[in-house]
């Protein structure tokens, strides 16, 4: 993709007008009261109008890179159409996309390493997808619920579609990546699975009427209509039950931050903290990849956030070795497969691909769907 057809794409976020767009998108009501409307909840557009049919799918295909593999399936077409408008909800995120035919396919090498390792909820307001997993081959089509993990391998075929995908972090509740995890790569043909369907299509209807305030009581109820709608297996309800493994998990994130450039930091040492055994230890960080991932990931955010640090100047290899990292090779190699760049790169971009800010305005519009996915990674 030329530079020139990159920034295009960048001024081209304009107001989307959209068939399946327009039924989601409401005016606030003229009753509504200023102060409610005053912060509304941001959202984010990127379109592929105007640009030439190459670099169309290129945009589009790197609007998606930080999540999937996406293929061309007709090339020779008169143009590639693809919107999306990004709703931040804080510890969610959902995405309205509107998409012409193509192929998908997860990372190679990426399984429970990548840190856009989410949970996806699409619902199919138009078409249809078809996946083909470890195990399995599912088909979802209009108003049918499915859900992928991103951390794991697997490839499909999206027909010209319109959807809904709603992000669900690992780390949103402990009973909440039992059940998604029980779950994974399936459709939802339940009963329950059209009313969490109908809830999602409801929610994104009037977030335009939403405002900031709203965002912790809309993520406690879309927890609560996961844990409702998608039907876990007998094992992870057992890994999942009682509120003792929410406040043990609490505990043992504030240890790993506190103790974050502590040696001797490890599995050990937060087992014996909690006071639990190596299994309920196990079981606790199990959707999360593992104790020892999970602090590497966060040892890797924080040599992320010095290496942005103006007033930091130290040598990398130092902030690498502070974190644990005795080896710059393995710590570059690990820092890169996290963010997608060199520690250098970070540093000398002041932040690489991943701003720091929270307003999203000046970042490109086909980068803002990866950069969102990362934050909602923590």
């Amino acid at each position: 993709m030329t530079e020139g057809s990159t920034s295009h794409a960048r001024i081209s976020e304009t107001e989307v007008e959209h068939d399946a767009f327009a039924n989601l998108n409401y005016d606030i009501p003229d009753g509504m009261s200023e102060s409610r409307s005053e912060r509304p909840l941001p959202s984010f557009e990127f379109s592929t109008d105007g640009l030439s049919r190459t670099d169309q799918f290129a945009a589009w295909h790197n609007s998606f890179a930080p999540m999937l593999e996406l293929s061309d399936l007709n090339p020779n077409t008169a143009s590639f159409n693809g919107r999306q408008k990004l709703w931040d909800l804080g510890s969610l995120l959902l995405a309205q996309i509107s998409t012409d035919r193509l192929a998908f396919s997860s990372l190679p090498g990426h399984v429970r390493r990548d840190p856009v390792d989410h949970w996806t909820m699409t619902v199919l307001l138009s078409g249809q997808i078809q996946t083909d997993a470890a195990r399995t081959t599912f088909t979802g089509g209009p108003g049918e619920v499915q859900i992928h993990s991103l951390g794991r391998s697997f490839d499909g075929i999206t027909e010209r579609s319109e959807m809904l995908m709603l992000f669900v972090p690992r780390d949103l509740s402990l009973e909440t990546s039992a059940t998604l995890g029980a779950a994974e790569f399936s459709t939802l043909g339940t009963g329950m699975g059209q009313l969490f369907s109908d809830y999602l299509i409801d929610v994104s209807k009037r977030l335009p009427m939403l405002a900031q305030a709203d965002l912790p009581g809309l993520a406690t109820a879309t927890r609560a209509m996961i844990l409702a709608c998608v039907s876990p297996s007998a094992d992870h309800i057992e890994a999942a039950e009682g509120p003792i493994a929410n406040v043990l998990l609490e505990r043992a994130r504030q240890l790993v931050q506190s103790r974050l450039l502590d040696p001797k930091l490890g599995s050990e040492m937060v087992r014996r903290e909690l006071g639990i055994s190596r299994t309920r230890l196990y079981h606790l960080f199990e959707p999360f990849g593992g104790v020892m991932h999970y602090i590497q990931h966060r040892r890797l955010l924080s040599a992320y956030a010095a290496l942005t640090d103006p007033n930091d100047r130290r040598l990398i290899f130092q902030i690498a070795e502070e974190r644990g990292f005795s080896d710059g090779a393995e710590f570059g190699r690990a820092f890169k497969r996290a963010f997608g760049y060199s520690p250098s790169e970070v540093r000398n971009r002041g932040g690489g691909g991943i701003p720091i800010r929270q307003d999203l305005e000046d970042c490109p519009s086909e980068e803002r769907l990866g950069v969102l996915l990362r934050r909602l990674q923590g």
